[in-house]
């Protein structure tokens, strides 16, 4: 099972001086990720507001005041907090970062989606606020966990097909960093050419008879906020003789540790994936 990586030793601010640095000292988090390797970094204390859907680390919705959603935020709750950059992820958060943009706030949007994605975005989050060397040591941790798992599951004696559910109606399946876990975990995805889309809109299985001829030996599914309800899958017309059903490998892996491309897809999102494959290999004698 992996374990989190050890994180630095804790950080005060930098004196006042050392603002004339350019480094930023009141940023914004508009997703989970940024405030997850912040914390990690021992920079917390430049942290002026974060996602409301954060929950790692938990302090932090208590340390912090919540400013936004995913595709929404309080813009003028953000300009009262007077950021000097807000961070944020992806082309759904095209019209915070615009509207944030035109007063006057600098914004970083980042776009990655793999694995080698998330572990670069550790490095250049950690150089941003003048940390590198200790962003550095954490992503080496990280990858030196990724390598570990993926040496796990070459000792194994099968490896099962996976189906996994980013959202039911319609039918999501994984995105690319989710992809490339499973394969690390010791499975194989069954739609990874979907997996190589970043729209979500790309990666919808339309035709439930792909998922049955796929015939995969498990389902994960990760209902992006939403509980995973397992018996609604099996119930799915013609799906009944489908191994993940037949067998009850249908599973839950808890969103926030999967769907987000930051540190906790890399440790408790990659060990729960572990969990699953390794547990089905078991069963297989």
């Amino acid at each position: 099972m992996l374990h989190a990586a050890p994180a630095p030793a804790h950080r005060t601010m930098p004196p006042m001086d050392m603002d004339r640095s350019g480094l930023p000292r009141r940023i914004i988090c508009l997703t989970e990720e940024p405030t997850e390797v912040l914390y990690a970094l021992g920079e917390q204390d430049r942290i002026a507001g974060i996602s409301g859907f954060t929950v790692r680390p938990a302090r932090a919705r208590q340390d912090k005041p919540r400013v936004s959603a995913f595709t929404s935020a309080k813009i003028d709750r953000i300009l009262a907090l007077a950021p000097d950059l807000a961070i944020g992820f992806s082309d759904m958060q095209a019209d915070i970062a615009a509207a944030l943009v035109k007063a006057g706030i600098e914004v970083w949007i980042a776009n990655h989606r793999s694995v080698d994605g998330i572990l670069g975005y550790v490095r250049r989050l950690g150089a941003l606020v003048g940390v590198a060397a200790q962003a550095a040591r954490y992503a080496d941790a990280l990858a030196a966990q990724v390598d570990a798992a993926r040496e796990a599951a070459a000792r194994l004696p099968r490896r099962p097909r996976v189906y996994f559910e980013e959202w039911d109606e319609p039918r999501i399946s994984a995105i690319r960093w989710v992809s490339e876990l499973i394969g690390i975990a010791g499975g194989d995805d069954i739609f990874p050419q979907r997996a190589a889309a970043s729209l979500g809109r790309d990666r919808i299985v339309a035709d439930d008879r792909e998922t049955i001829e796929a015939a995969p030996d498990i389902i994960i599914g990760s209902w992006c906020g939403k509980k995973f309800r397992p018996e609604q899958v099996a119930a799915r017309p013609g799906w009944a003789d489908v191994p993940a059903v037949r067998d009850g490998q249908l599973h839950e892996i808890k969103s926030p540790i999967i769907l987000q491309p930051g540190p906790a897809a890399l440790t408790d999102g990659l060990a729960a994936l572990q969990r699953i494959v390794r547990d089905w290999a078991e069963r297989q004698g």
